[in-house]
């Protein structure tokens, strides 16, 4: 950990010689082979000095000749990969919090600046730099090791890693951001670095499958929920034809996957619910099947945004006035997603109370894309 800043100077430096090489000389017959030898050289060239250094500072240190000289940086694929799987553990250490693990995961496994981790987060570079750089120094601090635990303490370390990948995921499928594509690179980060889980076999368990079949089924949806001019698009208003059924189908695959083994997770009931989005028959049964799937949620881990997204599954299988009174019980006051539902669910029963919960939703939130949504809605209900 305490070469870390070491590292990515060193990274830097490579795509600056690239950028300045190959603008003279254009691009070499083989870039990546390029990048790898500019930075192994570079980090050999740093651990010697470092040697060096060490070595004269304190004579007693354990450093040979050899181990300096004689160096030789493993950057085949495969080690490449179990770096990356080591460093994921580091860097989801419970002993930093959930944020610190999300920035430092796309900091430092999936090369994203300070920049585009303030864009995704909606804040300021100052803050994400902090965040990042207090991470880093609490790792070394605590002198974390970059390592896959022994496997008896992964199963402990695990839940970590998934949780951070799940948030990660999320970030970029329900993030506010207007950048589309850097969304698009949450997701599909996160859903490299969950394949890796599943690659390792200590960690390929039915609850990174689970996740993994979570990421595939929301994935499928991604180019219908979003237009052209960033505005979100309803569930009932998406085209079907946009929804990726290869990412359907692997979403099917990794979900049974999940079946071996005893657990239930949080992770499984998600995904199950996920793949019933991705059925066109818009029928009772299907709704029915995703209300009970929230009930096993709400047991397992209660949220309000899964109690929310239950109470609206409940109006599909069964009736507005039902919902309405399981809505209301709720008392989310201070989300606006609980004014919203509210606002769908008074639709054509009390035209005053739905455009009520539709401001008051309106007022709440800071999402364009929501308050664009809001508007159409009271647009809708004004002018009939």
């Amino acid at each position: 950990m305490e070469d870390i800043e070491a590292a990515e100077d060193l990274v830097s430096e490579t795509f600056l010689n690239a950028a300045e090489t190959w603008g003279l000389k254009g691009l070499p017959e083989n870039p990546t082979a390029w990048l790898y030898r500019v930075a192994s050289n570079k980090a050999t060239d740093y651990l010697r000095r470092k040697h060096l250094f060490d070595t004269k500072i304190s004579p007693t240190l354990l450093h040979t000749e050899e181990t300096a000289y004689e160096l030789k940086i493993d950057l085949s694929a495969e080690n490449i990969n179990d770096s990356q799987l080591q460093m994921m553990f580091a860097v989801c250490h419970p002993s930093i919090s959930k944020e610190a693990q999300i920035g430092l995961s796309l900091n430092i496994l999936c090369g994203f600046g300070v920049e585009e981790i303030a864009d995704a987060f909606l804040s300021n570079k100052e803050t994400i730099y902090k965040r990042i750089s207090r991470a880093k120094s609490k790792l070394r601090e605590d002198k974390i090791k970059i390592e896959v635990p022994s496997e008896n303490e992964i199963s402990l370390r695990l839940d970590s890693v998934l949780t951070t990948l799940y948030l990660l995921f999320s970030e970029g499928y329900y993030s506010s951001s207007s950048n589309h594509s850097l969304r698009k690179e949450l997701c599909l980060e996160a859903m490299r670095l969950n394949v890796m889980l599943l690659d390792y076999a200590p960690t390929n368990t039915p609850a990174a499958a689970a996740l993994l079949s979570l990421m595939c089924f929301h994935s499928s949806r991604f180019e219908s929920r979003i237009q052209e001019n960033g505005e979100t698009v309803l569930y009932d208003e998406q085209n079907q034809n946009l929804w990726n059924i290869e990412l359907i189908e692997k979403g099917v695959y990794y979900l049974n996957l999940s079946s071996r083994g005893q657990t239930l997770t949080k992770y499984h009931l998600e995904a199950a619910i996920a793949y019933w989005h991705t059925q066109e028959k818009d029928s009772i049964d299907k709704w029915e099947n995703i209300l009970q799937l929230y009930n096993k949620l709400l047991i397992i881990e209660y949220s309000p945004v899964a109690a929310l997204n239950r109470t609206y599954a409940l109006a599909r299988a069964r009736n507005k006035k039902e919902a309405i009174t399981e809505a209301e019980k709720l008392k989310l006051v201070n989300n606006h997603l609980y004014f919203s539902l509210l606002g769908y669910l008074y639709t054509d029963i009390d035209k005053e109370k739905a455009i009520h919960h539709y401001q008051s939703a309106m007022a709440m939130t800071k999402s364009t894309s929501e308050i664009h949504l809001l508007k159409k809605k009271l647009t809708q209900l004004t002018t009939t």
